[in-house]
């Protein structure tokens, strides 16, 4: 099933001659349960492109689906909504809430739509994630690569049609870099969990099933590694 289609993405920033093209043509497709890794060079449209999917951004031209849902169709509140209940996303500075402890970090998104936590779900992610015991601290008193799995875990709380991770081990020493990407092919694996990763780091790319590669605002490559 497909899970995300961009057809003829562009986004240009800037007008006359002061004009910067950082898509340009992009048209992708994901199904359901793919973990892709998305890499290039720096400039070549990786962040512009998470932002959009992301709904943070709009293209100037074209079109994207996810999960059935096209966001040029969404004003700003709704998209901000969308993302929250569709669109899970994973930053490589973790962005937790210094004075809240990792467990009401992590259902911040299910408070905000006034939902309740699926008990077994939750404690599913964590003990995935090996939180389950860390829930009462605040991020502070976390390690890294324990900052980042409550991220992760606050990113899927919701059952997100799409994880976005944005350079999720820029930020992580080698030891907690391994971990987090295990974490992350543990998700997609056991949750089914559709991940777009986008990295400079070839051997973290080299986790996913599937490379995509940027250059200059286009797909230059889409390799399958399964």
């Amino acid at each position: 099933m497909e899970i995300l289609r961009c057809e003829g993405v562009r986004k240009v920033y800037g007008s006359g001659g002061s004009q910067v093209t950082a898509l340009d043509g992009i048209d992708l497709s994901v199904e359901r349960g793919e973990f892709v890794a998305i890499v290039g060079a720096s400039g070549s449209g990786k962040s512009t492109l998470l932002h959009i999917l992301g709904s943070v951004d709009r293209p100037t031209d074209g079109t994207v689906t996810i999960d059935g849902t096209d966001l040029s169709g969404l004003n700003q509140t709704r998209a901000a909504i969308f993302r929250r209940r569709k669109v899970g996303l994973v930053y490589q500075f973790y962005n937790l809430i210094p004075t809240l402890t990792v467990q009401k970090n992590i259902l911040m998104p299910l408070a905000l739509d006034r939902k309740k936590p699926n008990p077994e779900y939750f404690e599913r992610i964590v003990r995935s994630l090996g939180i389950a015991d860390r829930l009462e601290a605040l991020p502070n008193q976390l390690s890294g690569g324990q900052q980042q799995r409550a991220a992760i875990a606050r990113a899927l709380i919701c059952r997100p049609a799409l994880l976005l991770a944005d350079e999720p081990t820029g930020n992580l020493d080698q030891k907690n870099t391994r971990e987090v990407l295990d974490m992350l092919k543990l998700m997609n694996r056991n949750l089914d969990q559709t991940i777009l990763m986008i990295t400079h780091d070839e051997k973290a790319a080299l986790e996913a099933e599937r490379i995509i590669t940027l250059e200059d605002g286009r797909i230059v490559g889409d390799e399958w590694r399964r």
